[in-house]
């Protein structure tokens, strides 16, 4: 940041001071390194209480790691100085008064984005499910070292499993199923599993965990590191998401299932009564040779990237629009930070009322699709046994 100047950096800088004394600092971020090591990214810094003393607790973020240092708010000044005028050339502060963002250039002022400061809770490891419980099967999938630390090549996978249990385990409280001591839930395409262990971790005392996949080599290995561990109540069988037998289902989950096995996996949770219904789509390439171009899109819509995310994003919405129908509460959610993986949307789908009781929302999916074109869907099987006969799925 040398062409800034150097008012807006003491100024900067003060703020920083007194926010940290007044006990009014919520965040510290800063971006855009001028020559990134080792692929750094970008730093984040947090108020910790460490032995009855105050600190700024770092986190220096990299594509395969954190690494987290801890610096004396004494020493915060300086070393805040240091990296913006030769290091990153963006900074912002955030505090319970406003937020100030720094740039090359000036010194911007915005409201503030939170005004609570959170707790100066000492820098312990975040609570996860992921403990020690969890090392016997992360260690069998290769996710962590035989001494229980994580594997630097897999460390976004072992981020991904931690933020799904997170949001399951929100999910299932939605669901009542605190109390439920014989649930059945069924993950398909399951792949190796890292998900579907991640579920039984959570319910291994009580509940049902089917992992279903298509290739046998991966349902073997599943199995075979089930009973290495010891998991009661998991496992793996061959099959496809469109025509594997299923039992009644509590639970129905299918992440990165590929283009329309995605609505495969939505209708065949609906089919069996699924209280919970979560997705995660991967490909789309059904809809976007329908896509049309209506008004006033039109325009925009002849750039191909734009028309393929439109794609995307119809799809998605279409998709919402039928469990919506069906009697399911739907919630589309980042499943993980889009630098981790592009295809970080999930759809989280509780069912509340009866299904396809509301005509009202049958109309939306038709004007939605003639909006855009759309004339075939994987999901108008829905539609048209809905439209031919009454449905006689569970829960209807």
């Amino acid at each position: 940041m040398a062409t800034l100047p150097d008012d807006s950096i003491t100024r900067f800088l003060q703020t920083l001071a007194d926010c940290l004394h007044a006990g009014t600092f919520v965040r510290l971020t800063l971006t855009r390194p001028v020559k990134p090591v080792d692929g750094l990214e970008r730093v984040f810094g947090r108020c910790v209480e460490i032995k009855g003393q105050s600190q700024l607790s770092l986190t220096f973020r990299y594509p395969t790691r954190d690494v987290t240092k801890n610096l004396p708010l004494p020493e915060v000044a300086d070393w805040t100085r240091a990296q913006i005028t030769g290091h990153f050339r963006g900074a912002h502060l955030s505090t319970t008064a406003g937020d100030w963002q720094l740039t090359p250039k000036r010194l911007i002022a915005h409201p503030p984005a939170a005004t609570t400061a959170p707790p100066r809770l000492h820098d312990a490891a975040k609570p996860t499910t992921l403990n020690a419980a969890a090392h016997a099967w992360l260690h069998g999938l290769g996710v962590v070292n035989a001494d229980g630390t994580v594997r630097p090549t897999m460390a976004d996978k072992y981020r991904q499993i931690d933020r799904y249990l997170e949001i399951f385990t929100h999910l299932a409280r939605d669901c009542g199923w605190s109390d439920n001591p014989s649930l059945t839930i069924a993950d398909m395409g399951c792949g190796k599993g890292y998900l579907t262990f991640g579920v039984w971790q959570l319910f291994h005392s009580t509940a049902r965990v089917i992992g279903i996949e298509a290739r046998p080599e991966l349902v073997q290995a599943g199995n075979a590191l089930a009973q290495r561990v010891q998991a009661t109540g998991l496992e793996f069988i061959a099959g496809t998401i469109a025509t594997v037998e299923l039992p009644a289902v509590d639970g129905l989950i299918a992440l990165h299932a590929c283009d329309t096995a995605t609505d495969d996996a939505i209708r065949r949770g609906i089919a069996a009564g699924a209280k919970l219904i979560l997705v995660a789509p991967c490909c789309h390439r059904q809809v976007r040779p329908q896509l049309g171009r209506p008004e006033p899109l039109a325009e925009p819509l002849r750039q191909g990237l734009l028309a393929e995310r439109m794609a995307e994003w119809a799809t998605d919405a279409l998709r919402v629009l039928v469990l919506e129908w069906a009697g399911y509460r739907t919630k589309v959610i980042e499943f993980v930070a889009s630098e981790h993986t592009p295809k970080n949307l999930m759809i989280a789908a509780i069912r509340e009322r009866a299904p396809f009781a509301d005509p009202a929302a049958l109309v939306r999916i038709e004007q939605f699709k003639k909006f855009f074109g759309i004339t075939q869907h994987a999901l108008d099987s829905l539609l048209v046994e809905r439209a031919s006969r009454p449905f006689k799925g569970p829960g209807e």
